[in-house]
C-alpha cells in the first residue's frame, strides 16, 4: 500500500500550489481520500476529504473558498488545489486513506500516506 503525496514547495502569500496523492495497493476506489496538515508545535489537522463517489466534500473552515479538493480515479490520484495561499497553511501536508467522509471529515483512517512540506512566506 502506498499513498505519495507530492506537489509541495515555496511559495509567497497569495500563491498557489496543487498537491497530489497518488495511490497504489488497494482497491482506491474504494475508500475516501484526505487531506491532513501538521504545522510545527500543532496537532494534526483534517483539511479536506473527498469520498469514494466523489459525492461528498468536507473542508476546514479555515480553507473553505480556498482549497478545492478532486479525484481520478482513472489515474488513482487526488489532488487539493490550494489557492490564496497564508503562511498560516504552512505545514506538512499528508494524506490517507479514510472508511467514509463526514460532517467532521475523513473517519476511519486505514492507511497513512508520507507528507510534503508547504512553507508560505508572507
Amino acid at each position: 500500500v502506498q499513498l505519495q503525496a507530492s506537489g509541495g514547495g515555496l511559495v509567497q502569500a497569495g500563491g498557489s500550489l496543487r498537491l497530489s496523492c497518488a495511490a497504489s495497493g488497494f482497491t482506491f476506489d474504494a475508500y475516501a481520500i484526505g487531506w491532513f496538515r501538521q504545522a510545527p508545535g500543532k496537532e494534526r489537522e483534517g483539511v479536506s476529504c473527498i469520498s469514494s463517489s466523489e459525492s461528498n466534500t468536507y473542508y476546514v473552515d479555515s480553507v473553505k473558498g480556498r482549497f478545492t479538493i478532486s479525484k481520478d480515479n482513472a489515474k488513482k490520484t487526488v489532488y487539493l488545489q490550494m489557492n490564496s495561499l497564508k503562511p498560516e497553511d504552512t505545514a506538512v501536508y499528508y494524506c490517507a486513506a479514510a472508511r467514509i467522509v463526514s460532517v467532521a471529515g475523513c473517519y476511519g483512517i486505514r492507511y497513512w500516506g508520507k507528507g510534503t512540506q508547504v512553507t508560505v512566506s508572507s
